[in-house]
């Protein structure tokens, strides 16, 4: 509608970057520097809501819900899970995996109607759409 201001949320996703090999104190430099990033581009903190994904436990508590009823074909499936497991071979985590339904979480926890990704994220909103109506269906959901 004309005028209307939408709720704007911006995290900073901490919890997606450890499904990789990475250093705790970078990520922490990195986290800090992502915010300070998101405010000296403009972002207003008065009118958008900036966090640290971790800090909300939430996600990763909805995270286990969805992954509860999450068949793992489905999962199998993310092109981008199958091209970055053949890079890691062995060593890859089960993190990566479970990757789209974090961000399924992520985003029906703010019951998020635009979700800016690119074009490699697309088909995990589609799966996040497939979860939902899957949980909708389990437990009677509208």
């Amino acid at each position: 509608a004309a005028g209307r201001v939408a709720d704007t949320f911006l995290f900073l996703a901490d919890l997606h970057a450890i499904t990789v090999p990475h250093d705790p104190a970078d990520l922490r430099a990195s986290t800090r520097s992502t915010a300070a990033l998101y405010l000296a581009a403009g972002i207003d903190p008065e009118r958008a809501t900036v966090f640290v994904q971790s800090q909300i436990s939430a996600h990763a508590e909805l995270q286990w819900l969805l992954q509860c009823v999450t068949p793992m074909g489905w999962l199998q499936r993310m092109i981008q899970f199958k091209e970055k497991a053949r890079r890691q071979g062995q060593d890859v985590g089960s993190g990566l995996l479970s990757y789209p339904v974090l961000m399924a979480a992520d985003i029906l926890l703010y019951q998020a109607d635009l979700v800016p990704v690119g074009e490699d994220q697309k088909q995990h909103l589609e799966l996040t759409r497939d979860i939902a109506g899957r949980v909708n269906s389990l437990y009677g959901g509208r």
